[in-house]
Formats: C-alpha cells, structure tokens, sequence
C-alpha cells in the first residue's frame, strides 16, 4: 500500500475529527443518564474497599470474622470487600451493509449500524468508567485496556471509515479473548448463524459470556409494506419485485420468528442473553440493560 499524500491524509483526518465529537458526546450524554439511575456494579471479592458487612456462615474462615463488629452483636460478621480486579468486556459492532437500512426518509432516523455504534460506545463509556477493559474486536481498539485513551481510540474505531469490501451481512472476528471474559454482539442477525460458529467456538472454549444485541428498524419488525414494492439488498445483489407486497407479511413474520428462534438456541446453548432493540425506540433501555447484564455474575 502506497503511503498517503498530504491531500488524502487531511480529508480522511477531517473526515474522522468531524464523525467523533458527536459520536462520542451523544454516547457520553446517554451513558450519563443511565449511570444516575443506576448503582455500582459491586461484587465481593478481593481488594481494599469495604463494601458491607454479613452474617458468618457455616464454611466462613474464622480469619475472614470481623470481631470488633461482631462484638456489638450475638452474631459473627464477615467485613466484605469490593472486588477490584478489571473485568474485560469484548464488544463487535457489525459493520455490515444491511445494517445501513433505515426505513425511513426522517434526517432524523437511525440506521441500525448507527444505533449499534451508539450503544456499543455509550457502554464502554460506563464500564471505563466503571474501571473496567474494553475492547472493539476487528479494530485497532482490540486489544482490552481502560482509561480514556482506549475510549477515544473506541470512538475513532466506531465512527471511522467503513471497510471497502463489506459483504451483505456479518459476522464476528474471532479475535482471542482472555478467558472469563465478557462480550456484547451488535448486529441485525439477519445472514448465515452459521458464519458465527468459529468466534462462538472460540467463546465458549474460553468460558466467555455475553449478550447478543439484535438491532432492527421497524419496519423489519412490522413489514408495513403494499401494492407494487420492488426488495434490494443494500449491496444491490439481490432484488425481488412483487405487485402484492401484502400478501407476503405472514410469510416473512414466520421466517423471521424462525430466525429469531434460532438466535434465542443459539443463546441459550452458550449461556447467553438476547436484547432486541428497534433503532424507533430511546437507546436510554436498551443501555440500561446492557450494563446491568454485563455485570452479572453469569
């Protein structure tokens, strides 16, 4: 590859500069509503902030009692201690073309890939935050670290250039990830499950867990369509016309509940959670739902 001239290089900066600052903002101002209205996600564990205190169990060490609190009761206390080892969380955005629909010709809709970059970041600004290591597999960013370095080299990731060769629907990296870990998938699972298999593998060799993320426009949920409709794929090499748009409603709510059923297996067989989130409604939800699944103990 040639290096880049003065002329490109200032573009594609101006072009990235440009993408940044609002990606990241919204992602800062979102992340903030939802850090107000929830709690830490402490756990006990290893590490030198008190959290609470307990009653001793059968199988407590005696070493682990608190005698100065205890003395205050009839009952033996355990001084637990927040857990401060970082959890490493592996986001994938798919960057897809068919996560470029919208379904409407509103300058203020949504694609489904913008909503998934939006949430994607909005969570890594919580759990950097929060102190813990995120990485965006199939990036720059894929190595998991914390601290604002790593979100903003998040952000850059998130709201740079699109691949030039993109296929039609994706699939995720199989990047190595630590063992333990946790990973969030953003992506429309519309293609091939099939093609998830070897990141998914990987996974589960790894005892990783995670969520899938399923990002929809509404009128793939609801198919609004009638009359004369000519579907193109949004690489343009599939198109299908038919003068009864209608008529087909019933057949593609079957294949997309078979879909669905098929992710929601694929789920259950890793240890998985799903979250389905139309890009028609507040992204504030589905945040919330992310940042208290990914903390738990799963």
């Amino acid at each position: 590859m040639k290096p880049q001239g003065p002329v490109g290089l200032r573009r594609d900066a101006e072009k990235v500069a440009g993408a940044l600052p609002p990606l990241l903002a919204e992602a800062e101002i979102l992340a903030a509503t939802v850090a107000m209205g929830v709690h830490g996600r402490r756990r006990a564990g290893h590490g030198e902030n008190f959290w609470q205190y307990r009653q001793a169990v059968p199988g407590d060490a005696r070493s682990a009692v608190d005698w100065r609190r205890s003395g205050r009761s009839d009952q033996q206390f355990i001084r637990e201690m927040e857990w401060e080892a970082a959890q490493t969380v592996a986001l994938w955005a798919d960057d897809a073309l068919s996560m470029d629909y919208r379904g409407s010709d509103d300058a203020q809709a949504r694609s489904k890939a913008e909503r998934g970059r939006l949430l994607a970041l909005a969570l890594s600004v919580l759990l950097i935050n929060g102190g813990e290591r995120v990485a965006l597999m199939g990036t720059a960013a894929q190595q998991p670290r914390g601290g604002r370095t790593q979100l903003n080299k998040l952000a850059l990731a998130l709201a740079g250039s699109e691949r030039e060769d993109r296929p039609d629907y994706g699939a995720p990296p199989t990047d190595r990830l630590p063992r333990g870990a946790r990973a969030v998938y953003f992506s429309d699972f519309l293609g091939d499950l099939d093609a998830y298999m070897p990141a998914l593998s990987h996974a589960a060799d790894q005892g990783v867990r995670g969520c899938f993320v399923q990002v929809l426009d509404e009128t793939e949920e609801t198919f609004p369509f009638d009359g004369r409709v000519i579907f193109e794929s949004m690489g343009g090499g599939t198109e299908f016309e038919t003068q009864r748009a209608r008529a087909l409603r019933e057949a593609y709510a079957a294949r997309l509940a078979e879909q669905r059923g098929r992710i929601d297996d694929l789920a259950r067989g890793l240890g998985w959670r799903v979250l389905r989130h139309l890009t028609s409604h507040p992204p504030r939800t589905a945040l919330l739902w992310l940042y208290m699944a990914v903390g738990e103990r799963i």
